[in-house]
């Protein structure tokens, strides 16, 4: 589990592709303060496995799947790329629960100045917007990020200049793909509520429910 804190910005080294995967290096430090083979690094929102690293990078296996529903296809050598450590049990939970499963990706539709903050509305697919809320949280490409605005196909967020400094934000672009995850929490709730809303009835025909006080009280809410 992340935290969509970035600790770093790192650089790509190479990228070596195979029939069915890639392997990635990144160059970086902090990261390697304290890495072990196994572990779980957020490179801009995805979760990799470290499979080698050595005193100045790491190198994870990209598989398939992952490069088609993420941006990772489109990095090269000497990219930035943000990365993150899986949360230690004793850390600070700065930002909001972040897998690094990301949901998919969305495209940066403009990006304005308001002051020393500046505004980035990505526009994504209706699956991703619909488990945005206002005031909610998203990671954009492994950032813990508040959402200022939605709408029915985008959303906006102000990034305040520590953030844009310490993160790949600094180096996007209009146009640019971005990896995209929604909040776990919002995820899990819109599922419990569509599978509640469409359940068979004996005569294997789905019924439609309402949402009472009652069953939520005998489901423990």
């Amino acid at each position: 589990m992340f935290t969509g804190i970035v600790e770093e910005l790192g650089s790509v080294r190479r990228i070596v592709k195979g029939p069915k995967e890639q392997r990635i290096t990144i160059a970086c430090k902090k990261i390697l303060e304290d890495i072990h083979l196994g572990d779980s690094i957020a490179v801009n929102g995805v979760c990799l496995t470290v499979v080698d690293y050595d005193g100045s990078s790491f190198s994870a296996d990209v598989m398939n799947e992952t490069m088609a529903r993420s941006s990772l296809g489109s990095l090269n050598a000497t990219k930035p790329v943000n990365l993150e450590r899986a949360m230690s049990a004793d850390g600070r939970f700065g930002g909001h629960i972040v897998s690094g499963h990301i949901d998919g990706t969305g495209t940066i539709q403009s990006i304005k100045k308001d002051g020393n903050a500046v505004w980035f509305e990505i526009k994504a697919g209706g699956e991703i917007i619909g488990g945005i809320v206002e005031k909610g949280s998203i990671a954009i490409d492994g950032i813990s990020l508040t959402v200022a605005a939605v709408d029915s196909s985008s959303f906006k967020v102000s990034i305040i200049p520590h953030t844009l400094k310490e993160t790949v934000l600094s180096q996007k672009q209009i146009g640019d793909v971005v990896n995209l995850e929604n909040d776990v929490v919002g995820k899990y709730v819109k599922k419990f509520l569509a599978s509640f809303a469409n359940t068979e009835t004996s005569d294997d025909r789905k019924e439609t429910k309402s949402l009472t006080k009652e069953f939520l009280m005998a489901n423990g809410f």
